[in-house]
């Protein structure tokens, strides 16, 4: 896998890039934004890596250069400006994640992993979760081989937790993000999961959703 690497602080970039290097990684580094978008623009890479603080162009204007050129490399933005105002002109401007400074690179490659996931169910229109399978294109499901028929609330709440495989959704999270509708309350949740499970999880294993009290549900593996 291919990093693109845009950073300008020197002690920086070569720390990331030692670690991303023992990770198995190739890394390319780039310390200005004309370099690093022409970089991006004329070769191929899996993942683009963007500081916002660079000199010449900063990486908000990058991110939107590439954008613009149809460039549809995943992004993960780096700043050690934390504000929320910050946070949404990076995501607006097309980068599909977001990392303050300082970030242990743990949570790094974690983060790279999970972009790697979602750029690949983007171009397959497919999520496997152990024998699980989602295919987000033509709305089926499968466990085992089995086809398992849902209704449409059923779907969407299942490929949400899906797509945030190991990752907790609330209650209200899913009630407003996922179906977009405030006006649902979050105990309908409680009932869809519940169908879900039905249909899921009764006659296989693993068991793949999963409870987590107080605060709303989770897809995964538990470890044996």
């Amino acid at each position: 896998m291919k990093i693109l690497l845009i950073e300008d602080d020197i002690v920086i970039s070569d720390q990331i890039a030692r670690y991303l290097q023992k990770e198995r990684f190739q890394v390319e580094t780039k310390r200005s934004g004309p370099r690093g978008e022409q970089a991006a623009l004329s070769s191929h890479y899996d993942l683009i890596i963007l500081d916002i603080m660079l000199p010449e162009r900063d990486g908000w204007t990058v991110c939107e250069n590439l954008r613009r050129a149809h460039l549809t490399t995943p992004i993960l933005m780096l700043t050690a400006r934390d504000s929320v105002e910050d946070r949404i002109k990076g995501l607006e401007g097309g980068a599909d994640d977001y990392l303050p400074k300082p970030f242990d690179v743990r949570e790094l490659t974690a983060r790279i992993q999970a972009l790697m996931r979602r750029d690949k169910i983007h171009r397959t229109g497919r999520i496997v979760v152990a024998d699980l399978e989602i295919d987000t294109k033509a709305h089926t499901v499968t466990r085992g081989g089995v086809e398992i028929a849902l209704t449409n609330r059923e779907f969407s709440l299942l490929e949400a937790l899906a797509r945030n495989e190991g990752r907790t959704l609330t209650r209200e999270a899913i009630v407003e993000r996922v179906w977009a509708n405030e006006d649902n309350l979050p105990n309908s949740v409680n009932f869809h999961i519940a169908s879900l499970r039905k249909k899921i999880d009764a006659e296989f294993e693993p068991k793949l959703i999963h409870t987590v009290y107080g605060i709303g549900y989770v897809l995964k593996v538990q470890p044996g």
